[in-house]
């Protein structure tokens, strides 16, 4: 909280306009470039899906630029993370669409789309070579904002206090999870809440939380999560978080090319990171973890939430022409999956 006052004064939200005025330009000292750039994630999940690639970019850098980084909620909560970033009183940005509340026709499929993804490397096939990408760009630049890349991270699951074995044992569990997640679950009874990230640990041990939907075990374990729940169900409702970088236009484009393109090849380098970190991890913890009891719902119970999800789709793309759009581009996708047979899809 201290630093985000000093924050919140130096930014002139109770300062000046005049350090409004300063801070809203990159910071040049000696030559050197400074960017802020805050993540969703705290400080423990950081240390895997932000803080290696803003090292490496810091090092390569050197005397040019510096990006300063700060965890979830530190400078600005997460909700608010978008339009800081427009205005310009934070430079750049990691997280999904959804969580920052950003106001594109495009931020309901950030996070977790329910079942648009089964494995991680769809996300960046779906941006890369299904066309993602470019409305991506398009719906982010209308609003100022540069979308640099996206990439997968973990699958969603349920962590729990008491354990889950069917349908009727999601009703009236208090969630912590994603916007579009809960609105997606809230049909089986789930009661979506939303707290701060910081605040989840202390609401699982205070019985203000029944659950969490926000990651896979591995998260779980990382951010101390798998120490105050007791179950993990191993159904998801995705099989990838889609999260992406993100920068002020005008910042963005004052940069020199070659820091653009560095700045471009250090997330993606992120990305690749996390590919590896999150797949092997979510395995390994789910065979050798000790902390959570595995549970299941079976499969034939759960075919009633997949069909639920694509009923889901045609409800989001019936809200505008490029919502119908991507949904258009998921389907084709899935489909495309699902016809390829092993190993894209079994059944």
């Amino acid at each position: 909280m201290t630093t985000r006052r000093e924050f919140m004064k130096k930014a002139g939200v109770v300062g000046t306009a005049a350090a409004a005025s300063t801070l809203a330009a990159p910071a040049i000292a000696s030559g050197k470039i400074k960017w802020r750039m805050q993540t969703y994630a705290g400080s423990a999940l950081a240390e895997h899906v932000i803080k290696p690639a803003i090292d490496s970019f810091n090092k390569i850098a050197g005397d040019e630029m510096e990006i300063e980084l700060y965890y979830a909620d530190q400078l600005v909560p997460t909700g608010e993370l978008f339009r800081a970033m427009q205005k310009g009183t934070i430079d750049a940005v990691q997280s999904d669409d959804d969580s920052m509340a950003s106001p594109t026709e495009v931020t309901v499929f950030g996070g977790y789309f329910p079942f648009a993804s089964r494995y991680s490397l769809d996300v960046p096939v779906l941006f890369n070579q299904y066309g993602l990408k470019e409305i991506w760009e398009e719906e982010y630049a209308k609003v100022g904002v540069k979308h640099i890349s996206a990439g997968a991270w973990d699958p969603c699951h349920f962590a729990t206090k008491d354990p889950i074995y069917s349908l009727e044992d999601l009703k009236g569990k208090r969630v912590f999870t994603f916007p579009t997640a809960g609105r997606f679950l809230s049909q089986f009874g789930v009661v979506p809440v939303t707290l701060p990230w910081e605040d989840i640990e202390t609401a699982m041990q205070s019985g203000e939380l029944d659950g969490i939907a926000w990651s896979g075990i591995t998260e779980d374990y990382t951010v101390g999560w798998a120490d105050v729940t007791n179950y993990f169900l191993t159904n998801n409702i995705s099989g990838a978080w889609a999260g992406s970088f993100f920068a002020n236009m005008d910042r963005w484009n004052e940069l020199p090319e070659h820091l653009r393109e560095l700045l471009t090849v250090c997330m993606d380098q992120s990305h690749y990171y996390r590919q590896w970190w999150y797949w092997g991890g979510e395995a390994s913890l789910r065979v050798n973890g000790t902390k959570m009891e595995l549970t299941s719902i079976p499969d034939g119970e759960w075919s009633e939430v997949e069909a639920a999800a694509v009923q889901f789709w045609d409800e989001i793309a019936a809200e505008s022409e490029t919502k119908k759009k991507v949904v258009d581009i998921i389907k084709q996708y899935n489909a495309d999956m699902q016809a390829a047979g092993r190993p894209y899809r079994y059944g």
